[in-house]
């Protein structure tokens, strides 16, 4: 019996151990499983940036310069020929806005262009279009118009309201030598067809043109490959805009004031200001901060773009490369075959 006993004690003694030895082995297989899973978690999960987003600076701010265009139309010429270069290939951008009928009244009646693009943004008001290519569109609030020029069009824009405010703005886009003479095209973008979102901070962002943040914009146009994103920060908000590396780029502040920039040493820019942005090498974009106590959201429009480093010959609506074709624009023009 107490053979058996001590045979069986031995024996328990023996899977006890045996028994230790396999948990010692389950536990450090569970172990390596989930050592393993998290491993795998870690490589399966997007790798988080260590370094903060580097924003351009502010080259320096501008300060439109009032005039009047079309027939007597009130507006603010922020970007000017003593820029073209600098902003290759933005070429203009005008400011319109006021409650006074007498200031927009006129409108922009029959004119020419040849050689570049133009944008129209309206943010207020009503405008109609009419092209020599037998276009016609009506640009409301939030609606954009974007016309290649091209070989050459004849258009108007004129106000279809008799009071009230009108505002937006006209940017041109200069065009290639090589898509300068392109046949006309004409495209009218409703408000809804604009794409927009609305960050975390409670930015709006109206895509017109390019991508912001994987969303693309409305228009997407070859070789300038430009950026056009319409801005609403309320107080307090920020948006971080990634911008290609080679595109220059500014920012027009129409209301509030917005910071660009890092953190560190950010730049105030008023409304009614076009901060010009840097082009350093290693920043991702640009920074914009709504600082915090304005009385309303600010609104921005933030502009980029490919530089064509070509020659710009100018001659009011037209725009080419060499001073011959200038003189060929205008005696077109004179002669009826411009728009033919």
């Amino acid at each position: 019996m107490q053979s058996k006993g001590m045979g069986r004690v031995l024996h328990l003694g023996c899977e006890k151990r045996a028994f230790g030895g396999i948990e010692r082995r389950v536990q450090t297989a569970c172990s390596c499983r989930q050592r393993g899973r998290r491993y795998i978690e870690r490589m399966n999960t997007p790798p988080t940036s260590t370094s903060a987003f580097r924003s351009r600076s502010v080259e320096r701010v501008v300060r439109g310069q009032p005039t009047s265009d079309g027939a007597g139309v009130k507006l603010t010429r922020v970007l000017t020929q003593p820029l073209q270069k600098r902003l290759d290939p933005f070429l203009m951008l005008d400011a319109f806005g006021s409650e006074a009928a007498a200031d927009y009244i006129g409108g922009f009646p029959d004119h020419p262009h040849r050689g570049f693009e133009t944008v129209t943004i309206m943010q207020e008001g009503r405008m109609r279009h009419r092209d020599s290519v037998g276009n016609v569109g009506l640009l409301g609030p939030g609606s954009v118009q974007w016309m290649t020029a091209g070989r050459g069009i004849i258009h108007s824009e004129m106000p279809e309201q008799e009071a009230g405010l009108m505002a937006g703005f006209q940017l041109w886009v200069n065009l290639a030598a090589s898509d300068k003479m392109q046949p006309p095209a004409y495209r009218d973008i409703a408000p809804a067809d604009v794409p927009r979102f609305v960050t975390p901070d409670g930015a709006t962002v109206r895509v017109i043109a390019g991508h912001s943040q994987g969303v693309a914009g409305a228009v997407t146009r070859p070789t300038t490959e430009p950026i056009v994103l319409d801005l609403t920060l309320p107080s307090g908000a920020s948006f971080d805009a990634e911008l290609p590396p080679g595109h220059n780029a500014f920012a027009y502040v129409s209301a509030g004031a917005v910071e660009f920039g890092d953190a560190s040493a950010p730049t105030r820019v008023d409304a009614e200001r076009m901060a010009v942005l840097g082009n350093e090498a290693g920043a991702a974009g640009v920074r914009l901060v709504a600082p915090a106590g304005l009385a309303a959201p600010a609104r921005v429009l933030l502009v980029a773009g490919r530089p064509l480093g070509e020659p710009i010959a100018q001659y009011g609506p037209f725009v080419m490369n060499t001073t011959s074709e200038l003189q060929q624009a205008v005696s077109d023009f004179q002669r009826g075959v411009l728009a033919a």
